[in-house]
Parts: structure tokens; sequence; C-alpha cells
């Protein structure tokens, strides 16, 4: 019944689609922040977090400064760096994990952005809240750090962190998320990050205006309201 109200609300919308979408994305952006508990002027929307982490390497990485990334992390941490001729680390894995200690380590003056996917895909390692705040706490100013919580809605362990929760003590951290997975709406491309407003205003500066099209919008506002699915999705994926 809940998919049948998403398509519903859908379809009420294709006699609009002759108009451009808003490009400020008012509406998601304020039921994002409602729900985050933050402003509203701190997310950035992206078609599918992809295009967020592509914004965040274009806007703060020049050719031959530094990304780092952890062996068997997400492919498109690799992609966006290499597109933007940036010098990138890639720090072996710990048990198919991130070596936290060594990535810390691979920052020099240069380095700019560091990508931590929590959990991460493909193996489906995770980094505790402790691990993480120490490592937050060791990075230079100078460097972002961008935690990629695209499965975060998954995780059910007492010591997982909420990137989100960590943005006030961390004023360097990105946080991105999506709509593609446990909402269902991969094909739609919604995803969005949350950060600073500073953060934020400079990543609006490079973003294409109509990133988000009219009918993924109005899915995420559907798919935010819709828990029950949530619950189900993250049940069926703990039973199989």
């Amino acid at each position: 019944a809940a998919n049948n109200q998403l398509r519903q609300k859908a379809h009420q919308m294709l006699p609009e689609i002759s108009r451009y979408p808003d490009g400020g994305g008012f509406l998601l952006k304020q039921a994002l922040a409602g729900q985050l508990g933050v402003e509203s002027s701190q997310i950035t929307l992206g078609n599918g977090s992809n295009d967020v982490l592509e914004l965040i390497t274009r806007a703060f990485v020049r050719p031959g400064q530094g990304v780092i990334v952890a062996q068997h992390s997400f492919a498109v941490y690799t992609l966006a760096a290499k597109s933007t001729g940036a010098d990138l680390r890639v720090v072996p894995a710990i048990c198919w994990g991130h070596d936290l200690e060594g990535m810390a380590e691979a920052v020099d003056s240069e380095t700019r952005i560091i990508f931590i996917a929590n959990p991460n895909n493909p193996t489906g390692t995770w980094v505790s809240s402790d691990s993480l705040i120490d490592f937050l706490n060791s990075i230079p100013n100078h460097v972002l750090v961008v935690l990629d919580e695209a499965y975060f809605e998954y995780v059910e362990e007492e010591n997982y962190p909420d990137g989100i929760r960590l943005l006030n003590n961390f004023p360097t951290l990105i946080v991105t998320r999506t709509f593609s997975k446990i909402h269902g709406l991969a094909g739609l491309r919604v995803g969005y990050s949350v950060s600073s407003s500073k953060i934020a205003e400079i990543l609006n500066r490079v973003r294409q205006p109509f990133n988000v099209n009219t009918l993924g919008a109005v899915a995420a506002l559907a798919a935010l309201e819709d828990e029950e699915f949530v619950m189900e999705s993250r049940t069926l994926n703990r039973e199989q």
C-alpha cells in the first residue's frame, strides 16, 4: 500500500513535467532538515549521492592535490579523484575494512579529501563511533572528510556512528546519503549531503541547477514519510 501511495504521488506530478524542477529543492530540503535536525542551508541535493561525491571533489580538489581512499572501497571515489587530476592515495585495507590510522598517516599538506564509506560498499565492513571520532580528531582542518552513509539504515549495531550528529563538532565533515538503497528509488536518482552551511554554499556554486528531477523529488518526499517500508526493507535484509 505504501508503494502504491508513492506511485500515486509521482503520477499526480506527470502533468507538471513540462515545467522545470525546483532548482533549489525547497520542499525536499525542508523535509530532510526537519527529519535530520539540521538547517536547510546545510543540505546539498544531487542526482544520486554519486553526483554529490563528484561535486565535492570538483569543488575542493585541484590537479595534483591529494585524495585518500581505502582499498576495496566504492569505485566512484577513485573515478572522481582521477577526473580532477588528483594525487590519489589508496590505503591498504585491514580485514577488508578501512585502516583509519593508515589513512590519517597518509595526510600531508596537499591532502584535500578523505573518503570513508560507512558501512563500506562492497565489503560490508563498518567503522565504530569511537574509532571514527578518534580519527576525526586527528585530521587537520585543511582536509575534508566525506563520510558516505549510503547504507547506514541497514546497520543495527550499538557503536555505529550517526555522522550527522558529529557535524557540530567537526566542521570539515561532510555526510552523504541516498534514497537509492533502503528506500528503493535507485532509478529516480536522488541523494544528498549534509555539511556546514559554508561548505553547502560552495557546493551549490558548482551544482547543476536542475540536478534532481521533479518525479525524483516527489518520490523522495513520499519515501521520507514511509517508515514502514524502511522497517520492512531492513528486516528483509537481515533475514536474508
